[in-house]
């Protein structure tokens, strides 16, 4: 194992344990600190995994000792339509934890902090291609609350004055075991019951999750990247249209040969969900929902590809055989 061990915040989480076992095959040490305890053979027996809450300045200040690099995996994730009430735990979480974490980690002399961050911040690309400098737009609590994550990690410093905060904003990452959207969508096309919304030429940005540990490997092994802010994807734009071909192909199935427009279903979803809401009902599909899926998001990931010298090792076809496969192993499917 090389030198002091990594710390991974959130490492029970869906990319969690792909992250792990990426850094933990490169040689690294490994730490755990996350708010549940790992299911039995998640990862390697000499993994060091402790329980606890990244709120808890004591919890996190006990496993920061001997630490040297750490990656702020742990977060509240998106959720749709959150009540008025999430954004004070999206705050708490995201990012008085972050600070948490971060004034440990200068306390304890860590050397470098990695933020997992979203490309989320940019909110809808509208037609453009957005890059680092690209103005942010965050139009959701999840994203805001992310945003101001990574000012704290870019503004930490060593006793020097040194930078030692590295944020990764990741494309949407999808695989077998990432919950949501692409899961429902997945599940969906399989039964035959998905009915695509407009035109499909809308554009998403995407890395495979396996792609993820790869990525931060490639951070751990690169200079000059403290003070640094990246786009992390797999270095293509898809449509909606191919994103479905993809899936469908995985999972033996034909695509869709029919859509419904965009608009006339924005607004019925909107009167629909207004209708039961007066009854005390919440719609499975909703305005933003639709929303979402018919929006523009396009992040240019060249330069860290550049850079750190990442290159992904699966592309969205590759990725989405691997991914039905396990989750088919798995009978996730």
């Amino acid at each position: 194992m090389n030198g002091k061990p990594i710390l991974i915040t959130g490492a029970t989480g869906a990319v969690g344990p792909l992250v792990v076992r990426a850094l933990y095959d490169a040689g690294y040490s490994i730490r755990t600190f996350s708010i549940d305890a790992q299911p039995p053979g998640m990862w390697p027996d000499d993994v060091d995994s402790q329980v606890g809450d990244i709120t808890d300045l004591s919890a996190v200040s006990q496993a920061m000792m001997g630490i040297d690099i750490v990656i702020h995996m742990a977060a509240l994730l998106h959720n749709v339509n959150p009540s008025p009430a999430m954004r004070e735990k999206y705050e708490k979480i995201n990012v008085n934890g972050t600070k948490i974490v971060v004034s440990a980690a200068q306390d304890a002399g860590v050397r470098s902090i990695i933020l997992f961050s979203t490309i989320a911040v940019y909110g809808p690309s509208n037609g453009a291609v957005l890059k680092e400098t690209s103005p942010v737009h965050p139009d959701t609590y999840y994203a805001q609350s992310k945003l101001a994550a990574e000012k704290i990690v870019l503004s930490a410093k060593d006793k020097n004055g040194n930078p030692v905060g590295t944020v990764l904003r990741f494309g949407a990452i999808y695989g077998s075991r990432i919950k949501g959207n692409y899961e429902r969508l997945t599940h969906a096309l399989l039964r035959n019951r998905f009915i695509p919304v407009g035109n499909g030429m809308n554009r998403r940005t995407l890395i495979y999750d396996k792609d993820v540990g790869y990525a931060v490997s490639r951070v751990l092994s690169s200079k000059d990247v403290a003070g640094r802010l990246y786009n992390v994807t797999d270095g293509r734009f898809y449509t909606m249209n191919e994103i479905i071909n993809a899936i469908c192909l995985a999972l033996g199935r034909k695509p869709p040969k029919f859509s419904l427009p965009a608009t006339p279903m924005r607004i019925a979803a909107g009167m629909l969900e207004r209708t039961a809401a007066f009854f005390g009902f919440k719609m499975p599909i909703s305005g933003e929902i639709i929303d979402k899926y018919v929006e523009d998001t396009a992040v240019d990931g060249s330069l860290f590809q550049i850079e750190v010298g990442f290159a992904p090792q699966f592309d969205l076809q590759a990725g989405w055989v691997d991914a039905v496969g396990e989750m088919r192993r798995n009978s996730r499917l």
